[in-house]
């Protein structure tokens, strides 16, 4: 016989003579003449209430079928006699298949968040988790139908890199070299020739400059794989290695860029609206009490476009005392865009038009600025509570310009060759952007620290698992 999923048995219209379900025990209850176990396989949030009579014959096994013990169970799907449930199974045959002694550490007893990053190899087992880590697989799959409905093409960019996108320079170093004993140069520098791509690598940032090449060939392309940032940063929304979803579109400008940007949360949120509603409902009662009021809040109200030099003047007029002044010129930081989102506009809000000289080398130079107030048509896209979700721009597609903003950040044409090229050779108005995974879970499950929506957090001085 076929095993049944326990999404599937709960969904059952109708009673069935045979079913066979294989899970894990959350609970057992024993009585003189039966035993009720909460079988779970991780399918859906709710388990299913097992009835063994101790008439069976293998209903010894039942003492072993602890916490946390895998089971297969054969026997009758019936109406349920007790409350909350529409279904439970009359066991036939119970086997235990892996026990799990007294010291499981998943005990029906509440647990921190953070004990439980430190059993992350168990910590899908637990509601919480369980229901993160399947809205996670929803959303991954949202993000491909998104774009693949809008005939985008789906692009693999490298994750070993020579080229630092962000111009920032936190970047893991990949090499082979024996670096108790490294080649060196006869001015003593480390020879990186000698490594094992001839040059210096890294892992990558973002995908977006190989993206870019693939829209000035395919026109619409998106890239969606992990990323990574050797950033000593150790708040509740920075990961070491994250996911990031970048579309790049030929012929396009930053108002479609926006737009798209926009489109594309409110189609997440309303996909994971439509397939994850029991894990939202657990996190609306466990984790955050307004968070699907808030996501109806998303839905329903255009987002709100303010740009940079606006926000600034908000912010100073807000009267708040900020931890980090308010100058023009300077980055936004977390207290600044909860603000905007969170208080001054109450919704999402794309702030745009940065400061050139706080913003990426390839980022497309407003024409009109004031010699001392140099934009780009760059914009953040900000959510209430956590802040910025989505970074983008349209680029620049004019060669010379290009060129005197690497200057300005100080990059070596050089390492660049292939990325003026695409200026030289048919150049187009193009834009994008990129969407922090992880970022968008949290807005989504309303979890709010980034290790807990990734399977195993990768942070500054952690890398169990």
């Amino acid at each position: 016989m076929n095993r049944t999923l326990v999404k599937d048995a709960l969904a059952s219209t109708q009673a069935l003579d045979a079913i066979f379900l294989q899970g894990w025990v959350r609970t057992r209850r024993d009585a003189k003449a039966f035993s009720f176990v909460e079988l779970n396989d991780g399918s859906c949030l709710k388990g299913i209430q097992v009835i063994v009579d101790a008439t069976l014959p293998d209903y010894a096994a039942v003492t072993r079928a602890s916490t946390g013990a895998s089971i297969a169970v054969r026997g009758k799907l019936v109406p349920s006699q007790g409350q909350g449930q529409k279904w439970e199974i009359v066991a036939e045959k119970f086997e235990v298949l892996g026990e799990a002694d007294a010291t499981y550490p998943l005990q029906k007893k509440g647990h921190t968040l953070e004990f439980l990053r430190e059993i992350a190899h168990l910590r899908p087992r637990s509601n919480l988790f369980g229901a993160v880590f399947r809205v996670r697989s929803r959303l991954a799959y949202a993000v491909h139908q998104f774009f693949q409905e809008k005939s985008f093409c789906y692009v693999h960019t490298p994750i070993i890199t020579a080229s630092d996108a962000e111009g920032a320079g936190d970047m893991f170093r990949v090499t082979t070299l024996d670096l108790a004993q490294p080649p060196k140069t006869e001015d003593g520098a480390i020879d990186s020739t000698q490594d094992f791509f001839a040059k210096k690598t890294f892992l990558t940032v973002s995908g977006q400059l190989e993206a870019e090449i693939f829209a000035t060939a395919l026109s619409n392309v998106y890239t969606f794989g992990p990323t990574f940032r050797a950033e000593n940063s150790h708040t509740s929304r920075h990961a070491s290695e994250f996911w990031m979803i970048e579309p790049e579109m030929a012929f396009c400008d930053l108002q479609g860029d926006m737009a798209l940007a926009e489109e594309f949360v409110k189609y997440l949120i309303r996909d994971a609206k439509q397939h994850c509603a029991a894990d939202l409902e657990f996190f609306s009662k466990f984790v955050d009490k307004d968070l699907l009021a808030r996501l109806d809040f998303v839905l329903e109200r255009p987002f709100q476009r303010c740009s940079y030099t606006e926000a600034i003047a908000i912010l100073t007029a807000s009267g708040r005392t900020w931890e980090h002044p308010v100058t023009w010129g300077d980055n936004l930081q977390s207290e600044h865009e909860r603000f905007l989102s969170e208080e001054h506009f109450k919704c999402p809000v794309t702030v745009y038009n940065y400061p050139r000289a706080i913003k990426a080398f390839y980022m497309r130079k407003n024409d009109g600025d004031a010699p001392d107030r140099q934009t780009v048509a760059a914009m953040d896209l900000l959510v209430p509570g956590i802040g910025e979700i989505i970074g983008g721009s349209q680029r620049e597609e004019r060669l010379d310009v290009l060129r005197e903003g690497m200057a300005l950040h100080h990059l070596d044409e050089k390492s660049y060759w292939w990325y003026l090229d695409l200026r030289r050779y048919g150049t187009v108005p193009h834009a994008g952007f990129g969407l922090g995974f992880e970022r968008m879970l949290m807005f989504v499950t309303g979890v709010a620290n980034i290790r807990d929506v990734i399977p195993f957090a990768r942070t500054p001085g952690t890398a169990e698992f």
